[in-house]
Order: C-alpha cells, then sequence, then structure tokens
C-alpha cells in the first residue's frame, strides 16, 4: 500500500488558522505556531465576551431607568418595587426604551409606582 503524506492538510489546516489571524499584530499574522495561540486566545475572548455583553446591557438599562426615575423624585429600588407590587410586568430593557422614547408613560409609571408603595407600607 501507498504511503500517505500530510502536505495538504496540514496546508489546509494552517492557512484556516492563518486566515482567521488575519489582521493581527506583528508575527501573530505571519507566523503559524504564534497565529494558532492568538486565535486560540480569542476564541476564550469572544466565548467570554458573549456572556459579558448580556451583563452590560443589563446594567445600562438599570442606569437609564435610575436616571430617569431619580429625575422624578424617586429611586431605582424604590420604583422596581412598587412597579412589583403594582402587578406591572416589564423588563428592564422596555422600560429604559419608555425612558428616553416615551417620557409620559414613563411618568404615568412612576406615579403607579408612588401608588402601589404608599398603598402597602401604609
Amino acid at each position: 500500500m501507498a504511503r500517505v503524506k500530510g502536505a495538504v492538510m496540514t496546508r489546509k489546516r494552517r492557512k484556516k488558522t492563518l486566515k482567521l489571524a488575519k489582521g493581527y499584530y506583528g508575527s501573530k499574522s505571519r507566523h503559524f505556531k504564534m497565529a494558532k495561540q492568538q486565535v486560540m486566545k480569542s476564541g476564550n475572548y469572544a466565548f467570554i465576551g458573549r456572556k459579558q455583553r448580556k451583563r452590560d446591557f443589563r446594567n445600562l438599562w438599570i442606569t437609564r431607568i435610575n436616571a430617569a426615575c431619580r429625575s422624578r423624585g424617586m429611586n431605582y429600588s424604590t420604583f422596581m418595587n412598587g412597579l412589583k407590587k403594582a402587578g406591572v410586568e416589564l423588563n428592564r430593557k422596555m422600560l429604559s426604551e419608555m425612558a428616553i422614547h416615551d417620557p409620559d408613560s414613563f411618568t404615568a409609571l412612576v406615579d403607579t409606582a408612588k401608588q402601589a408603595v404608599s398603598q402597602k407600607a401604609g
């Protein structure tokens, strides 16, 4: 049986890695060994980044809601507590969008939350 040489597959594998490393700084985009290491590291960063993006957006929404609530005389935690007591089930993304694009309805929500907090407390 004839001997099989691996040159074609080796070249294909290396080209694939170097293509993924295109645009990296210096020898990380030219030398296979360094490119392979950097592509692995980049994959890890991408994996972690997909998780962090969700955290970052939630953080942004909470910051926006808090700013909008404070301008209407209430803080974030009291507002969210009031909405929960009033039975309003809106997620933070939608509350954030309302605070930016529909301030009148957001003010109505703040009033609803204030009433719910005062009723349950009093």
